[in-house]
């Protein structure tokens, strides 16, 4: 392992010294009151305004990484089986690209000393292909939409995948002002197509539901509005 060290500053004087590839943050501080008055502090101490388009990217990624852990948890409350453990083994890796993303999105890239932050690979984007490509090969092509929902954790799915488009629309949007490398957005543009893929595959090999769109179809004939009782 090299144990070439960086120096990285988390938030406000919360500080590690990390030797490249361990886990070694330490938090002092839950609080700071440095973002009392709107504004925050990214790794390295550049400060800048909590509606920062920078800002907002990391933070909808803090999300969809809190979403996919809501998967995990209902994925396994399930019956242990080789399906279930491959999806949280997946969802696992993920969630580490994603706060890798995380990091490096809440760092400023011109305060950041060179190969002090994770990056994102090719392998990461190929990786993500790959796992798609199988779990296609077990599905039947789709004839309609899928309407979200069936299971918690059909329906959760669906939402990582919305909340990850907008994760890919934040990261576009910093882009047009700030330099963002190419393998993140694709990583991002793969996961959704992943996410997607992840809740048809659960809901064919797992025993969970899934409804498809009809179009135009008629309201129920038999539905009758209750205005008395119960």
């Amino acid at each position: 392992m090299n144990q070439k060290t960086a120096r990285l500053i988390v938030k406000g004087n919360n500080r590690v010294d990390q030797p490249t590839g361990e886990a070694m943050v330490k938090i002092n501080k839950v609080y700071t009151k440095t973002g009392d008055k709107g504004e925050t502090s990214l790794a390295y101490g550049k400060q800048i305004g909590k509606d920062h388009p920078r800002v907002r990217a990391y933070g909808t990624v803090d999300e969809l990484n809190s979403l996919v852990g809501i998967v995990r948890c209902f994925n396994l409350e399930k019956p242990e089986s080789v399906r279930r453990d491959k999806l949280e083994t997946i969802l696992q890796n993920i969630q580490q690209r994603l706060f890798d993303i995380g990091s490096i999105l809440a760092t400023d890239p011109k305060s950041a000393p060179k190969n002090s932050m994770p990056a994102v690979s090719e392998q990461n984007v190929t990786w993500l292909e790959k796992v798609i490509d199988a779990m296609n090969e077990e599905l039947t092509p789709l004839n309609s939409f899928v309407l979200p929902g069936g299971s918690h954790v059909n329906a959760f799915l669906h939402q990582c995948r919305t909340v990850c488009r907008r994760a890919e629309r934040d990261i576009v949007g910093l882009s047009r002002a700030e330099e963002i490398e190419a393998n993140l957005l694709a990583y991002i543009n793969r996961l959704s197509d992943a996410l997607f893929v992840f809740s048809r595959w659960t809901a064919s090999t797992m025993n969970e539901k899934e409804f498809l769109w009809e179009p135009g179809t008629d309201d129920p004939k038999d539905w009758r509005w209750r205005t008395k009782g119960k």
